[in-house]
């Protein structure tokens, strides 16, 4: 990797005025800048972006904080904001809180000593004093609260979707696996799912979990056929629950479709992998993560925004651990 000092070299002048030219501040001749421009291509020289922007006080950092880096969900979003990041000549801090405030609390200072000038977060407290208190822009990635710029899908009518489509395929005594309760999108989904069933007249009972936690999801598989060792449809809060319920029914030597019929919500790219393959909710979640990062791109250049609550349409994708409809 080329160093300031070697296109120094190559373009004939000093570091002094090859940190002039980068950072944009006081007078280069315009014969030397077209040579220290030449040099940066020709070496392909990048800055340091954490020492340029001490020195302009002003980066292309944006801080990026998921909850779980484990669960293949979170780096298809994470893909759509650095490659529409990317894009737009910004950079990405990457931090994985593992559903911990503290941990949290931490990638935030270190977001902000490596001087960020936005932060877009997955995180389950989107209300904490830590974003409340920031004074650079925040945008929450698959979360929402109040009128914070947020981005994320419509998780109500994916719950009212996986409803009508357990319904539709017969099955009859049906368990909605809800998510953490202080997380509005999975709310959301619990919420919707459960009137549709009330509208439908269907019988469902509700198994509460506490996080998204791929470590924790078999066990959580395993308290559901306790409970509820009847049940012949489940609707989980995300695809990783949802393949521990199809591990754990397997195991218990129930046939899936044929005994019980389960619907996951994310639609990773392993749930059409599996065997029965997964049917479940989609969720854009590429095209989620560039939207997120164009509105902390506008947000931070001050410039119109539109819609500073941005809501993307969900769809059902019928694979194998769901029945065909009977016509």
């Amino acid at each position: 990797m080329a160093t300031i000092k070697q296109v120094a070299q190559a373009a004939g002048v000093s570091v002094a005025t090859v940190s002039r030219v980068i950072n944009e501040s006081g007078y280069v001749h315009e014969d030397t800048r077209r040579r220290v421009e030449d040099a940066v291509r020709e070496l392909n020289y990048t800055p340091n972006e954490v020492a340029r922007s001490l020195y302009k006080r002003k980066s292309k950092l944006i801080g990026l904080l998921l909850p779980d880096i484990t669960n293949p969900y979170f780096p298809q979003l994470a893909r759509g904001v650095e490659d529409r990041l990317q894009e737009q000549d910004y950079r990405v801090i990457l931090g994985n809180s593992d559903e911990s405030r503290e941990k949290e609390t931490e990638y935030i200072q270190t977001f902000l000593q490596n001087n960020v000038v936005g932060v877009i977060s997955s995180t389950h407290a989107p209300d904490h004093e830590m974003y409340t208190g920031l004074k650079i822009p925040v945008v929450f990635l698959d979360r929402t609260v109040n009128d914070s710029p947020s981005v994320y899908a419509d998780g109500r009518e994916g719950g009212r979707q996986a409803a009508r489509e357990l319904v539709q395929r017969g099955s009859a005594r049906i368990v909605i696996i809800q998510g953490p309760a202080a997380v509005r999108t999975a709310m959301d989904r619990y919420e919707g799912a459960a009137e549709q069933l009330e509208k439908l007249g269907a019988s469902y009972q509700v198994l509460k979990t506490d996080s998204f936690s791929f470590t924790e999801a078999e066990a959580w598989a395993q308290e559901l056929f306790r409970q509820y060792p009847d049940s012949d449809g489940i609707i989980a809060s995300n695809d990783i629950v949802a393949f521990a319920v199809l591990q754990e029914a397997v195991r218990l030597g129930k046939k899936v479709p044929q005994d019980v019929q389960i619907i996951g919500f994310d639609d990773i790219p392993l749930s059409r992998l599996l065997t029965p393959s997964l049917s479940t909710i989609h969720q854009p979640a590429y095209e989620m993560g560039r939207a997120a990062a164009d509105l902390i791109i506008a947000l931070i250049e001050e410039a119109y925004v539109e819609r500073r609550n941005i809501q993307f349409a969900v769809s059902f994708i019928e694979r194998q651990t769901t029945r065909k409809v009977e016509l």
